[in-house]
C-alpha cells in the first residue's frame, strides 16, 4: 500500500480548514501551519450562502451549518428611514437547492469546520518565510528556522498572503473608499433567521440573526482612505453616523460593548489570472480577495476547497492537478469579485439621483429578474466536479 501524499496548508482560516477537509476526503495527509499561537476567530459574523454547502455536498461533506448558525428565513432591504425596499428571495433559492444559506459567527463556523476534520496536524507559531521546489515535492521554510516538506502546498493565508508574495504574484490592493464596523451582541433583536439591511446616503447598516440569541451587525460609511485606516473612534462616534436612522440601529449599537466593535477599511485586490506555480497554489482571499457586499468571501473559499479536493483525488501529476483546479475556479471567482465590487459601489452611492435610481430600481425590478440575478451568485455548478472524469 502506497503512503499517503502530504499537503501543506498555510493558514487556518475558513479557506485553510475547508481545504484540509476536502484534501482529507481525497485521501491526502494534511499539515496545517498558522502564524498565530493558537486557533482564533474574530468577534464578528458572516454569511455562508447555499452555494458553499452545495459544493461541499458534491464531495460528500455535509457541513450542517444550520446546526451552528441561523438559516436565513427572511432577507429585507430597507431605506434608512425604515420602509421596505425589497424582500430578497434567498429562502426560495435555498429550497430550490435543498441547502440553506446560513448566517453564523466566525467562532461557530470554525467549530463546524473543525468537526469535519479527521487527522489533520496543526502547527502554530509558524510564519512562512520562503519556498523551494524539487522534482519530488515542495519545502516551506518558517521564520523560526524550521521547515516542512510535502507533495503540494496550498496558500490559504488570507488577504496579506505571504505565499502569494513568495511565488511572485502581483495583486494590487484596491481601496473601496469606506469604513466598515462589525460586532456581535449577545442579544436577539430580530426573528430567527432574519436579515435586515438599511441603505442610506453613503452609508449602510446590517442587522443579522446568527442563532443562539446572538446578533451580528455591521455598518459602513464613505470615508477617505487614511481616515478609515486610522479610525480611533468609539461606540458613540459610530452611533453618530446613524443618528436619524431607525431606532433598532441605535439600540443594537448601544447594546454592544465598546471594545467589541471592530473597524476595517474596506478593500479588495485586483484580480490575478495567476494563482500558483509548480506544486504551489492559492485559495480563498489569498487568490481572490473580494468586498463583502455579496456575502460570498467565505463561500468562495469553501467552493475553492471542494474543487481542489475533487481534482486532487485524480491520478494526475500534482502540478497538473493544481493547474486544473485554478482553471476550473478562475471564471467563477472573477465574476464574484467583479460583482461584489460593483454592488459595493451601488450600495455606497451618496448622490441624490444615484440613490434614487438605486432605490427605485430595487423596488421595481421584476421578480423573475431579481431571482435570476441573486441565483447567479448562489448557484454552484456541480458539473465542475465532473471535470476531467
Amino acid at each position: 500500500m502506497s503512503a499517503k501524499r502530504t499537503a501543506l496548508v498555510i493558514g487556518t482560516g475558513i479557506g485553510g480548514l475547508s481545504s484540509a477537509i476536502a484534501l482529507e476526503r481525497a485521501g491526502w495527509r494534511v499539515k496545517l501551519f498558522e502564524k498565530a499561537d493558537a486557533l482564533r476567530a474574530s468577534g464578528s459574523g458572516l454569511s455562508v450562502m447555499s452555494n458553499a454547502g452545495v459544493a461541499m455536498r458534491g464531495i460528500g461533506v455535509d457541513l450542517q451549518l444550520d446546526n451552528y448558525g441561523a438559516a436565513i428565513t427572511r432577507f429585507e432591504i430597507r431605506h434608512r428611514k425604515g420602509y421596505l425596499l425589497r424582500e430578497l428571495p434567498l429562502p426560495d433559492i435555498s429550497r430550490e437547492q435543498d441547502m440553506p444559506s446560513v448566517c453564523i459567527s466566525r467562532t461557530q463556523l470554525q467549530q463546524a469546520l473543525l468537526a469535519q476534520l479527521y487527522d489533520a496536524e496543526f502547527h502554530f507559531d509558524k510564519r512562512a518565510a520562503g519556498l523551494s521546489e524539487g522534482p519530488l515535492g515542495v519545502e516551506v521554510a518558517f521564520d523560526d528556522g524550521s521547515s516542512s516538506n510535502g507533495d503540494i502546498l496550498v496558500g490559504a493565508d488570507g488577504f496579506y498572503s505571504s505565499i502569494r508574495e513568495a511565488i511572485g504574484i502581483s495583486s494590487p490592493v484596491r481601496e473601496a473608499g469606506y469604513i466598515c464596523w462589525l460586532a456581535l451582541v449577545d442579544r436577539a433583536f430580530l426573528d430567527a433567521g432574519q436579515v435586515v439591511h438599511y441603505w442610506g446616503k453613503g452609508k449602510r447598516f446590517g442587522i443579522i440573526d446568527v442563532g443562539g440569541g446572538t446578533t451580528y451587525w455591521w455598518g459602513t460609511a464613505n470615508m477617505p482612505q487614511q481616515q478609515a485606516k486610522n479610525w480611533r473612534g468609539g461606540r458613540e462616534d459610530v452611533a453618530g453616523y446613524y443618528r436619524d436612522w431607525p431606532d433598532i440601529v441605535q439600540e443594537v449599537i448601544a447594546a454592544t460593548p465598546p471594545d467589541a466593535i471592530l473597524a476595517v477599511d474596506a478593500k479588495d485586490r485586483a484580480f490575478s489570472e495567476t494563482w500558483g506555480r509548480g506544486r504551489v497554489t492559492l485559495l480563498g482571499d489569498a487568490a481572490h480577495s473580494m468586498l463583502t457586499s455579496l456575502g460570498q468571501g467565505a463561500g468562495m473559499a469553501i467552493e475553492d476547497a471542494a474543487v481542489l479536493g475533487h481534482v486532487m483525488q485524480k491520478q494526475l501529476a500534482p502540478e497538473q492537478a493544481l493547474r486544473l483546479y485554478e482553471t476550473l475556479r478562475r471564471p467563477r471567482a472573477r465574476a464574484i469579485v467583479d460583482a461584489s465590487r460593483h454592488l459595493s459601489e451601488v450600495e455606497q452611492f451618496d448622490g441624490f439621483f444615484a440613490r434614487a435610481r438605486r432605490d427605485i430600481g430595487m423596488r421595481m425590478l421584476p421578480k423573475r429578474k431579481l431571482y435570476q440575478q441573486i441565483k447567479h451568485s448562489l448557484f454552484f455548478d456541480k458539473q465542475v466536479l465532473h471535470a476531467g472524469n
